[in-house]
């Protein structure tokens, strides 16, 4: 099995079984988020305490990708604080966006990488980072539905 096999099986697996899905019993901040091109349609649940997501979850229907950027996300980001997730999300978007080389200059992105392939297909960015997007308008309580338009 080769590098890239193993990434979209990652991507699979998050797909059918995703992690941190459903509304929580209690979050302090929410934010939905829709890409009209795919469908997708996505709120992210977080409870900050400082300066820290100590949860997160996510909920709504989307494509492969858009669900399991959503899972990963969730795995990756509890537990951390709001400048480390901009960090990485930096990061993850420069990677999505072609530049591999941020692999080796930023933070680790652990199960995150399997998204490197994603920049082949320009039009599937907009699923790997509508999660994320919405993390960033749930963190700044913004209330407008995030869109990828």
């Amino acid at each position: 099995m080769d590098l890239r096999e193993l990434y979209q099986d990652v991507i699979l697996d998050h797909n059918r079984n995703p992690q941190n899905f459903g509304k929580p019993d209690a979050s302090n901040r929410q934010a939905d988020g829709h890409n009209p091109l795919c469908g997708d349609k996505i709120t992210v649940y977080l409870t900050v305490e400082g300066d820290r997501v100590v949860d997160l979850h996510f909920d709504g229907v989307g494509c492969a990708i858009s669900t399991a950027s959503a899972s990963l996300m969730t795995e990756s980001l509890k537990g951390r604080s709001i400048g480390q997730i901009e960090e990485l999300f930096e990061v993850f978007h420069q990677l999505v966006m072609g530049n591999a080389d941020v692999m080796f200059d930023g933070p680790d992105l652990g199960k995150l990488v399997a998204f490197q392939g994603v920049s082949e297909y320009p039009m599937r960015v907009k699923c790997a980072t509508l999660c994320w997007h919405t993390l960033n308008a749930a963190i700044e309580s913004k209330q407008d539905t995030v869109t990828t338009e």
